[in-house]
């Protein structure tokens, strides 16, 4: 593979001169980990791609919540995926070479992604974000990690949290970014007026209206559709197909700025030369090595999967990532489907965004703040704190979220705010301080590469994570359906809709009949089952940390067995 790379790019060109400043490195790593970081503020383009045919509400033609949901998954298994591949190629061609490779594929995926979404051909996008935007995103998450290791091993948690700290916090300038690039990109559909003014009639679950030309498709928006708005429009009665939601274009725009970027940052990699080390430092001793489980000696790459070591921490790894990977990819969408009912006049779009935003900060602090506090408490130390913690707050969100639908108030708004802030800094810190836990256990020599691998675990929780949130609130919001279709009047319902209270799947199908529309037709005094619609998902996420936490704590040093000769 090297041969067809130019030398400017490879590891030999890139060795820094002697005197050279290694805090100049730690800037270029955190500026491609922003770039893509940027992945998790997903959640930002949710409420666009499922209406990019109705615009301002779901049409029947639209893609669902939980086929968006898999562009996010199928963009982290592939970078699992591609850091398992791809960190050997790192051990040997260097950042720069690897930084590089990235920047084509993350940007030149969102601009195949953003064709997807003009075309709206569901397929391009998962081909562009998710499988070349993925590549990318692995290639460019492992590049700057063992670099930063070898730079900074008197400090091995704050290397990692440093390398690592943009991808967490780069939702930070992603979400305000994307939410301003779809403002600047809108366009209303046309509408043909109010409800009461326009002649409606329901087919095959669809809504259409009667115009001079002819029948068209409509869609009719709820208050609740339009908070979740970049744009504030009237209701009425829109036509399907007409108007623009941006996500093609930000698409557009993202691709271009992040490719640029990147290529800057990629070229700015330096690599220390062979027996390098920090001025003054000298390896911990023998008996803190041993109490914080630091190995001196080196495992080889290949060798360390067939450690148990290798394995506890894919699974705790795995585990801690699915707790809160599905719920950064349906985050907009999950703050405001507990809170917008009972507290519209606060939890609007604006305020859900601020969430995603705030999401990323914490996420990032956690990444320096957990991985830094490794350093001292242990690597091990660190992760029972995560599960223990962890396992808690996401017992409590359930509590909190019934507590809102009996007793609306913004007490529980916080409560809630502040219990995922704090299980995203233990999300955050996890991704790490897991290389620095690498790096004690196999030692630093191929830590790139078996970080690599080890990322497998992330592209596992990529696709479990969204999997358990989308099948288990898709099954709470179908039994919310049915319960509350229970109580409504058939007389009342087929007035609402133009169908029968018995054709209520069909309706359900083709977005006509949500959550939020019944709520408008129930009997009064009737609750509102979508703060609550989390909950299993919820205890299910506790359940994983909990098993993670018996991984953590089986882990032990390596087998002498397992390491290099010291030659090697």
């Amino acid at each position: 593979m090297r041969v067809h790379l130019p030398s400017v790019l490879l590891k030999e060109a890139i060795v820094a001169p002697p005197g050279f400043n290694r805090w100049r490195v730690p800037p270029a790593s955190v500026a491609i980990h922003l770039c893509i970081g940027s992945v998790y503020a997903w959640s930002i383009f949710n409420p666009a791609l499922v209406k990019e045919l109705g615009v301002v509400a779901g049409a029947a033609g639209d893609w669902s919540l939980s086929s968006v949901v898999w562009v996010f998954s199928v963009a982290i298994v592939f970078l699992g995926l591609s850091a398992a591949l791809g960190g050997k190629w790192l051990e040997e061609v260097g950042p720069r070479a690897v930084g590089f490779t990235a920047a084509f594929l993350w940007g030149g995926g969102f601009l195949i992604g953003g064709a997807g979404i003009a075309l709206h051909e569901l397929g391009l996008v998962y081909l562009g974000y998710g499988v070349l935007g993925g590549c990318g995103l692995g290639l460019g998450y492992v590049s700057p990690v063992s670099t930063l290791i070898r730079w900074f091993p008197d400090r091995r948690g704050l290397a990692t949290g440093m390398a690592i700290m943009g991808f967490g916090g780069g939702a930070m300038i992603g979400a305000p970014l994307k939410e301003w690039l779809l403002r600047l990109y809108f366009e209303a559909p046309e509408r043909l007026g109010a409800v009461a003014d326009v002649v409606l009639q329901t087919d095959g679950g669809r809504r259409f209206a009667e115009t001079a030309s002819g029948l068209v498709e409509v869609v009719i928006p709820t208050a609740r559709d339009l908070a979740t708005l970049p744009v504030s429009i009237p209701e009425g009665v829109y036509v399907v197909g007409t108007g623009q939601t941006g996500a093609a274009a930000t698409f557009l725009t993202l691709g271009i700025v992040y490719f640029l970027v990147m290529l800057v940052a990629a070229w700015s990699f330096r690599v220390p030369a062979p027996g390098w080390k920090p001025a003054g430092w000298e390896p911990p001793a023998e008996d803190l090595a041993a109490k914080k489980m630091i190995s001196k000696a080196h495992v080889h790459i290949d060798t360390a999967l067939k450690t148990p070591q290798f394995y506890l921490l894919w699974i705790v790894l795995c585990f801690n990532v699915t707790a809160g990977i599905g719920v950064l990819g349906v985050a907009k969408t999950m703050m405001s489907e507990i809170f917008g009912a009972g507290l519209p006049q606060v939890v609007d779009g604006a305020f859900a965004a601020t969430y995603v935003l705030m999401i990323s900060v914490f996420n990032m602090l956690g990444r320096i703040s957990w991985s830094s506090a490794s350093d001292y408490l242990g690597r091990k130390n660190t992760y029972h704190v995560f599960f223990v913690l962890g396992a808690l707050l996401y017992v409590s969100i359930p509590f909190t979220a019934t507590a809102m639908s009996v007793d609306p108030g913004i007490t529980w708004l916080v409560v809630f705010y502040a219990v995922t802030m704090v299980i995203f800094t233990m999300y955050g810190g996890g991704f790490a301080t897991i290389p620095a836990y690498l790096a004690d256990i196999f030692g630093s020599r191929f830590v790139g590469g078996i970080h690599g691998r080890l990322l497998t675990a992330w592209s596992t929780a990529g696709v479990l994570g969204p999997v358990l949130i989308t099948f288990l609130r898709q099954r709470s919001s179908d039994r919310a359906l049915a319960e509350l279709a229970a109580g409504v009047d058939p007389a009342v319902f087929e007035a609402t809709f133009g169908a029968p209270l018995a054709r209520l799947s069909e309706l359900a199908e083709a977005q006509t009949v949500t959550v939020s529309r019944l709520l408008s037709i129930v009997p009064e005094g009737t609750l509102d089952p979508t703060p609550g619609l989390y909950n299993t998902t919820m205890f299910v996420m506790a359940g994983l940390l909990v098993l993670a936490f018996f991984a953590n704590l089986a882990v032990k040093p390596v087998e002498e067995r397992f390491h290099m000769a010291p030659e090697g």
